[in-house]
C-alpha cells in the first residue's frame, strides 16, 4: 500500500517509519528543506530510541523516501496522513490548526482517484469536518474519505507503542475507509491489537480525553505529595497502596515537579478551550492546568528552602533538562521554569542532560552546560535532580559529595532512599516523603 505522511516531525516521522516497517511504501513529506535533506543523508532530527536504525533499514530496503514536493508525494497515494504540528495559539490557547488546514488544501490539489485522508495530528472535535469541507471546496471533484486516527505515542517509547499498541482508534464517516484502514493496520493483527472504529468526532475527543485524564492523575498524586509532606506520610507508599487497586492502576502515580512535553500541556489547554466554546466547561481539567502551572514554581521554592532560604550568589547543579528521560524534548519541561526562577533569584546554574542540552540552549537563559553529572556538581552548593535519566539513579554519592561545596541533594523524582543519602552525609530534600530535611552527618 502506498502511504504518504504530511509532516515529518515527531508524530509524522515515527508513524511513517513504522508504517514502512510494516511493509508499506511510505513517502514522508515536509516543507522544511533542511530537515528533508538531513533525513535523506541519514540524519534524524529527533532523539527516539531505535528510530535511527529503523529509518536507515527502511530507506535501504526502498520502502521509505523523503521529499518536499507535496504534489508528487500525494499523487497516487492510497492513504494520506496529516501529521503536522498543532501548537497552542499564542493568543487564545486553542489548538492552532493552520498547518492542518494548509495541508488539506495542498492534498486537495494533488489527489488522484479515491484517497483516504487521515488526521494523525491531535486535533479538536470537528476538525475532520472542516478538513473535509476545505478539500471539497478546493477541489469539488476530489474523491476522498476523511478519517480521524489519533496517535498514542509516548516519547522515549514511541516505536514500541506503535508496533505493539494497546488500541488503534479510527473515526470514519465514509464506510469505504473502513477496509482501507483495516489494511493499513493489518500487520498488527498478529498481536491482536484492538482496532476500534467509531465516529470521527468521537475519535477526535478520545485522544484529548485520554491525555487529560493522565494529566489529571499526575496532578492528583502531586497534590497528595504536598499533603504527605504536611502530615508526615510517604507518597510513594500512598501511590503503591492505591495503585494496587486495579480500578486505579499504578501508572502515572509518580510524584514529581509536574508534567510537561509536547502533549499534556497543549492538549489539556485545548480541551479546556473546546469545552468552554461548547458551553460545557470541564472544571477538573481547568484546575489540573492551574495546579500544574503553579507546581513548577513550588519546586523552585523547594530548592531555595534546601539552600537556607536564598540562592543569591550560589551555584546549583541541575541534572536533567528534558521533560522526561529518553527524549531530547524540552517543550514545557519543568526545568525551564525552575532554571529561569533560580537565575532570577541570583543563582548560577551548572546543568547536564544526556540528550537535551542542544535544544535547551534555545529556550533557557545563559547557563553553564557540563559534560556529566560529576562535572556539573563540581563547586556547586547543591545538586537538583529534575529528570530521572537512568544514569542519575546510581550516582556515586561519595564522589558527588566530594565535588560539592556543601552536601545538599534535592531529589525532585524520589529516585534515592533518604536513609542512604543521609548515610553519606547529605542534607536531602525529596517529594512527598516524611522528614524531608535530614541534617548532614
Amino acid at each position: 500500500m502506498k502511504i504518504t505522511m504530511i509532516g515529518s516531525g515527531y508524530v509524522g516521522l515515527v508513524s511513517g517509519v513504522c508504517f514502512a516497517e510494516f511493509g508499506h511504501d511510505v513517502v514522508c513529506m515536509d516543507l522544511n528543506a533542511d530537515k528533508i535533506e538531513g533525513l535523506k543523508k541519514g540524519g534524524i532530527p529527533i532523539f527516539e530510541p531505535g528510530l535511527e536504525e529503523m529509518t536507515l533499514d527502511n530507506v535501504k530496503a526502498g520502502r521509505l523516501t523523503f521529499t518536499t514536493d507535496i504534489k508528487a508525494a500525494v499523487a497516487g497515494a492510497e492513504v494520506v496522513f496529516i501529521g503536522v504540528g498543532t501548537p497552542p495559539h499564542p493568543e487564545t490557547g486553542h489548538a492552532d490548526l493552520k498547518y492542518v488546514y494548509a495541508a488539506a488544501r495542498d492534498i486537495a490539489r494533488s489527489v488522484e482517484g479515491f484517497t483516504v485522508v487521515v488526521t494523525k495530528s491531535t486535533v479538536p472535535v470537528g476538525t475532520g469536518d472542516e478538513v473535509e469541507r476545505i478539500i471539497r471546496e478546493t477541489n469539488p471533484d476530489a474523491d476522498v474519505a476523511v478519517v480521524s486516527n489519533p496517535e498514542f505515542l509516548r516519547e522515549g517509547a514511541a516505536i514500541k507503542d506503535f508496533m505493539i499498541p494497546n488500541r488503534i482508534v479510527v473515526g470514519i464517516e465514509d464506510e469505504r475507509a473502513r477496509s482501507v484502514m483495516t489494511e493499513v493496520y493489518r500487520p498488527l493483527f498478529i498481536n491482536q491489537s484492538p482496532l476500534m472504529f467509531t465516529t470521527r468526532r468521537t475519535s477526535e475527543l478520545i485522544k484529548y480525553a485520554a491525555n487529560a485524564f493522565l494529566a489529571m492523575k499526575i496532578t492528583y498524586i502531586n497534590e497528595m505529595a504536598d499533603l504527605c509532606e504536611a502530615v508526615g506520610a510517604n507518597v510513594q507508599e500512598v501511590a503503591r497502596g492505591i495503585g494496587l487497586d486495579n480500578r486505579i492502576g499504578t501508572k502515572f502515580l509518580h510524584a514529581g515537579p509536574g508534567y510537561g512535553g509536547s502533549c499534556f500541556p497543549k492538549d489539556t489547554l485545548a480541551l479546556v478551550k473546546t469545552a468552554q466554546d461548547f458551553g460545557a466547561p470541564i472544571r477538573l481539567i481547568e484546575t489540573t492546568v492551574e495546579i500544574n502551572d503553579a507546581r513548577k514554581s513550588k519546586m523552585t521554592k523547594k530548592v531555595i528552602k534546601a539552600l537556607g532560604g536564598s540562592v543569591a550568589g550560589k551555584t546549583v547543579a541541575l541534572l536533567g533538562l528534558t521533560f522526561k528521560p529518553e527524549t531530547d524534548d524540552m517543550r514545557d519541561s519543568p526545568a525551564i521554569t525552575i532554571i529561569e526562577e533560580l537565575v532570577e533569584a541570583g543563582a548560577a546554574i551548572r546543568a547536564f542532560d544526556p540528550e537535551g542540552m542542544e535544544n535547551a540552549k534555545a529556550v533557557l537563559p545563559p547557563i553553564t552546560y557540563c559534560e556529566g553529572a560529576y562535572d556539573a556538581a563540581t563547586g556547586a552548593d547543591a545538586v537538583v535532580i529534575v529528570t530521572e535519566w537512568n544514569e542519575f539513579r546510581g550516582l556515586d554519592l561519595k564522589r558527588i559529595k566530594a565535588a560539592l561545596k556543601s552536601p545538599v541533594l534535592v531529589d525532585l523524582r524520589n529516585i534515592y532512599r533518604r536513609e542512604e543519602v543521609a548515610r553519606h552525609g547529605f542534607t536531602y530534600s525529596s517529594i512527598g516523603r516524611p522528614s524531608e530535611d535530614i541534617a548532614a552527618g
